[in-house]
């Protein structure tokens, strides 16, 4: 399909648009054609990794090299040791890194890459396994290999026909697809997962809430007995929180009053109350969140409730700290803190 290159001025091209959805349309189909044909070839690939002692070892050259890439650091980070092995440095020396407790994950759409099919013997000389994502089991590649996921013969979607698109997209979806099975049958679990991802968003969504909380030495915190005047003329802590965790005598939880509680005092002009006991105006059982949950599901309790403030208790229900909506600006995407300013009750249960 020959494209006349777009006007500058043109906000919307329907050549450019209808290519863009053919493309999409044929890989999708491929994807979709895979899924139907996926057969006991795929169960006993997610077997093998599954029962793996070493490392999976993915290999692959040029395009689908870059694919393999991609799979190796899913596999890494969703519970399955891996490394990539580049098929023509292997020749080189980095042989080296296979061991015979390893798995080869090799993909190439040929079968016949080159650069793979002389790093074959030397794998099978080792006696290590090798799992092929392939178009077919009469392949070089294939017949090396002990298990092949056929990704069938396919046709690119490139104008030319030639670009690797169609074939790499194959690759990578049944490469995710065998490093995810294999992860839920590890039973990989958030918190898994977390321990692999310390940095970026995902890590710090995934992080426990103890290390975005204040702990409570520095949180404000009151006995059910105290004034609403006395709570507030308390110096403050190093960091102010918006609000007050009540504790009663055993060291549980009993409320927690918010500075939108005080200034609704003001509004109605109830000054009798300040100097009242803080738990007659405090909001009883409140919500909280249990010390070891995961960031990011507190912020969503947050985000539901309409809350500014959580406090983290143990499991006892004693509180070990509070969550500040202020703390949280930037550490969690900015689409996850799209919290509303507290409303009067939201704070209950």
């Amino acid at each position: 399909m020959e494209l006349r290159t777009p006007s500058p001025n043109c906000s919307v091209d329907a050549d450019v648009l209808a290519h863009g959805r053919k493309i999409l349309r044929s890989e999708a189909q491929a994807i979709l054609q895979a899924a139907e044909t996926l057969d006991a070839s795929f169960c006993r690939a997610v077997e093998m990794i599954k029962a793996c002692t070493g490392s999976v070892v993915v290999t692959g050259m040029g395009k689908a090299g870059l694919v393999a890439r991609k799979i190796s650091a899913t596999l890494a980070s969703t519970g399955t040791p891996s490394h990539f092995l580049h098929p023509s440095e292997a020749l080189h020396g980095d042989l080296g890194a296979l061991r015979r407790d390893d798995i080869v994950l090799a993909m190439s759409q040929s079968g016949e890459t080159e650069e793979i099919t002389r790093l074959l013997p030397h794998i099978v000389v080792r006696q290590i396994k090798i799992i092929a994502i392939t178009a077919r089991a009469e392949s070089t590649l294939g017949r090396a290999a002990d298990v092949v996921v056929a990704t069938g013969n396919v046709s690119e979607a490139c104008s030319i026909g030639l670009a690797p698109s169609t074939s790499t997209t194959l690759l990578l979806s049944l490469g995710d697809s065998v490093a995810l099975v294999t992860s839920a049958m590890r039973q990989f679990t958030p918190q898994d997962f977390a321990e692999r991802h310390p940095g970026g968003t995902l890590g710090r969504q995934l992080t426990a809430v103890e290390d975005a909380m204040r702990p409570v030495g520095q949180c404000r915190t009151a006995r059910p007995c105290d004034t609403v005047r006395t709570v507030f003329a308390r110096p403050l802590p190093a960091r102010r929180t918006g609000a007050v965790m009540i504790i009663d005598k055993t060291g549980w939880l009993a409320g927690i009053f918010t500075d939108s509680d005080l200034a609704r005092l003001f509004e109605h002009r109830n000054d009798a109350a300040l100097d009242a006991p803080i738990d007659a105006v405090m909001t009883r059982q409140p919500t909280t969140i249990v010390a070891g949950t995961c960031l990011r599901d507190a912020v969503a309790i947050m985000e539901v409730r309409r809350l500014s403030e959580l406090p983290v208790v143990d499991r006892e229900g004693r509180p070990v700290g509070l969550l500040d909506i202020v703390d949280l600006v930037g550490m969690v995407p900015a689409e996850l803190l799209e919290i509303p300013l507290e409303v009067p009750g939201a704070a209950a249960a």
